[in-house]
């Protein structure tokens, strides 16, 4: 079937179930993930001044790469699966685009080459690709997850196995799951001396999505390291907290309730955005594309957020108090007014960060009543 996305048209094998199957993948949910990457790209020639060879590591349809070379990137699709380069080439002369597109393992060829931008975007978890592609971008490296269920936590052991880290399932499973994955590629990318720094992430639509500034430097790298470490949880009453470092100290008990402590990490606690780059992404989020209201929405969200490792979900702590919700403006003025940092997040329409803890949190909203 023809797909016009954006500027491009191009053909995808009919999908079963949105993209799940056996055959060359595509999945129209991605969308919105595709015309972000779109106006990231834009966003980067500003930010990487020399940035123009753009890797779509592993293509299939070739869909992404094809819309980065229509942005006058030099891009390379790469793809292990044969009918998957064939359509990836038939993409690029149907929009008149040149590009380079070879049938290779995706990490033999990021072992062996080096790209100014990486477009990791795999079915299922990255870890495979993460060392080749952490050593492979020069610039800016661009990650897809879509196994959340690991990383929030859901499948506790199928987390640990691939991430090396302790996820856990708890109301901010989400954010839980952007910073699992950050924190293992934070620590790849150390094994090579190389620093990530997150200038746009966010969990949409069941997948993960960051984009990742890479600096070069045992420095640097030790940097991005010091940004590790562990969220304690309190499955009981709701409270956390978060300390840095590898190694977990966690209190003996919730100081709150009394109950007992869960650990997760090592994961990442440091920003996942940069503001001005955001404020970059929206300006380049143009009406070509099929979810730009969306899209510009999503980025305002992101720039509001506060940096805190975790979030709230204001009917979970109603309900836990036997409570009943109140409009998430007012819960969050009251917030406010009581002298606390509040927001909204992009995870959810109740759901919102605060430098409060569940008690500030409970004695605020009841302040004004």
């Amino acid at each position: 079937m023809r797909v016009t996305e954006g500027n491009v048209e191009v053909e995808v094998p009919e999908q079963a179930e949105d993209g799940i199957g056996d055959g060359v993948f595509y999945n129209p949910v991605q969308e919105l993930n595709r015309d972000l990457t779109v106006a990231v790209l834009r966003a980067a020639r500003e930010r990487f001044e020399y940035a123009d060879s753009y890797l779509d590591a592993t293509a299939a349809s070739g869909v992404r790469g094809v819309r980065a070379a229509a942005e006058g990137w030099d891009v390379t699709l790469s793809d292990h699966d044969e009918e998957a380069v064939e359509l990836c080439r038939a993409n690029l002369d149907r929009n008149d685009l040149d590009g380079e597109v070879v049938n290779r393992d995706a990490n033999s060829l990021m072992h062996e080459r080096r790209f100014d931008v990486v477009d990791l975007d795999p079915f299922g978890t990255p870890i495979p690709f993460a060392d080749a592609a952490a050593q492979s971008a020069i610039d800016l490296l661009a990650v897809t997850a879509t196994d959340t269920a690991p990383l929030c936590g859901a499948h506790f052991e199928s987390g640990v196995r691939s991430y090396s880290a302790v996820p856990r399932n708890t109301e901010y499973h989400q954010e839980m799951g952007v910073r699992i994955l950050l924190g293992a590629l934070a620590r790849t990318a150390a094994r090579y001396d190389r620093a990530i720094t997150p200038i746009m992430t966010h969990a949409t639509n069941h997948y993960v999505r960051t984009y990742l500034a890479m600096a070069d430097g045992a420095t640097v790298a030790n940097g991005a390291i010091d940004q590790l470490g562990h969220v304690h949880h309190c499955q009981h009453c709701l409270w956390r907290t978060h300390e840095a470092g590898l190694i977990a100290d966690p209190p003996a008990e919730c100081p709150h309730c009394g109950e007992h402590l869960q650990t997760a990490g090592p994961l990442w606690l440091g920003s996942v955005h940069d503001r001005e780059f955001l404020t970059g992404v929206r300006e380049n989020v143009t009406e070509e594309m099929g979810t730009a209201e969306e899209a510009r929405a999503l980025t305002e969200r992101l720039a509001v957020e506060l940096e805190t490792p975790t979030h709230y979900d204001q009917h979970r702590l109603t309900k836990r108090w036997g409570e009943g919700a109140i409009a998430m403006d007012d819960f969050l003025e009251r917030l406010r007014s009581a002298g606390y940092e509040a927001s909204r997040t992009h995870y959810g329409g109740t759901t919102f960060k605060t430098d409060a803890d569940v008690t500030e949190i409970r004695e605020a909203v009841h302040a004004t009543e």
